[in-house]
């Protein structure tokens, strides 16, 4: 009887030793499903205007460089503006508000927020298609961009701070060496458009291009082929 209950015992082990096998086999077996991208780093910018009060001759007549501003935050509203003004899309073709050799568009728009309202602190990559925030980097960078630009006040003190990068890759596999001097026309075509927007908006800022470019690239965390060009801060006056 003894013998008759350990061989019922022994043949029980067997068969849930066997059913723990065919789960593991099973589990290790299974496709791995990859996580989904979330979006609720990604936000939607308002609608930018397309008339104004100032002409472009006004604009042109009162753009200065900026280098204090005031404490009062920006809006999405401005942000928004200004950042279509740089790089948006203003055609069904792709086209955008800053000319490009070929259409290549080698340029990317970084902003670096202080003092939005409605918009946490951090570093932001603009997505002209679609008009939107990609949340890149959480915290305020200002204090770090500024010595990375050699300890200049007007980084720190803007409620923002655009910069404004290259894809060499993008313009010189068509062009050769002579898409370098085409990334750089196409950078102060987008600077000198923001330039412009902010003075219609009756806001300050001003380009610089005194900065270390390997302590920017840490700073905004950027991929091994995008080149810092221009900072820009921008701020109420």
């Amino acid at each position: 009887m003894a013998a008759r209950i350990i061989g019922v015992i022994l043949v029980a082990l067997c068969l849930s030793g066997l059913a723990f096998g065919y789960i593991l086999i099973r589990q290790a077996l299974k496709p791995v499903t990859q996580p989904t991208p979330t979006t609720d780093k990604i936000m939607k910018l308002p609608e930018p205007r397309y008339e104004s009060y100032v002409s472009i001759e006004e604009a042109l007549l009162k753009r200065r460089s900026i280098r204090e501003y005031t404490d009062e935050p920006l809006t999405l509203q401005e942000v928004s503006q200004l950042l279509w003004a740089a790089q948006g899309i203003t055609d069904p073709r792709d086209f955008r508000t800053a000319p490009s050799a070929g259409a290549l568009y080698p340029l990317k728009v970084y902003v670096v927020v202080g003092d939005v309202e409605n918009l946490a602190k951090g570093v932001y990559k603009y997505e002209p298609h679609g008009h939107e925030l990609l949340n890149f980097l959480e915290g305020d960078r200002r204090t770090e961009l500024a010595e990375a630009a050699i300890g200049q006040e007007s980084v720190v003190e803007a409620a923002i701070d655009v910069v404004i990068t290259a894809i060499y890759e993008r313009t010189t596999a068509k062009y050769g060496d002579r898409g370098i001097r085409y990334v750089h026309m196409e950078a102060g075509h987008a600077a000198q458009n923001l330039c412009l927007q902010a003075t219609a908006m009756d806001l300050g800022t001003v380009t610089v291009g005194a900065f270390y470019d390997e302590q920017v690239k840490k700073v905004l965390n950027l991929p091994e082929d995008e080149q810092p060009l221009y900072i820009m801060p921008v701020g109420k006056k």
